[in-house]
């Protein structure tokens, strides 16, 4: 799986109009699956995620991870970051898993997450969205599980 992983003080994704998820500070999470992902691969990231030491202390350094922080996850699927920008200038996106199984993998994400005790909101499987958020650091962090 790859993960886009924001520190804000806040995001939501709107959906035809209407507000679908939204967080206060915590993390924004973009993710993609990709063929040969597992709910296996997802339950680890998961729980890698909820321990990553990005947020402040009371000294001011990067040392406190979400599960310390009390923070909330919204978590929104994002095909576009298996993108295959090695040929020409149009990038190929097939590398992702299919839609039925990126959609299983997203969800049982969601879940692992919410299972660590992590406040999880979502968008909209499939959806166009609008996402917005308030970056905090800025802090943002690239995961990929066949990199790590």
């Amino acid at each position: 799986m790859r993960a886009l992983i924001q520190r804000v003080t806040e995001a939501s994704v709107t959906v035809e109009n209407a507000i679908v998820g939204q967080i206060g500070p915590g993390l924004l999470i973009l993710v993609c699956a990709m063929p040969d992902d597992t709910p296996t691969v997802g339950r680890a990231l998961a729980a890698k995620i909820s321990k990553l030491r990005i947020f402040h202390d009371a000294a001011g350094k990067m040392n406190l991870s979400l599960a310390q922080t009390g923070g909330a996850a919204l978590v929104v699927s994002q095909f576009t970051l298996a993108a295959d920008t090695s040929r020409g200038n149009r990038p190929g996106f097939s590398g992702a898993a299919k839609p039925e199984a990126a959609r299983a993998l997203y969800e049982c994400f969601a879940q692992d997450l919410q299972n660590l005790d992590i406040d999880v909101a979502t968008g909209k499987f499939g959806a166009t969205m609008s996402v917005a958020l308030k970056n905090d650091g800025p802090v943002t962090i690239w995961i990929d599980t066949d990199a790590s």
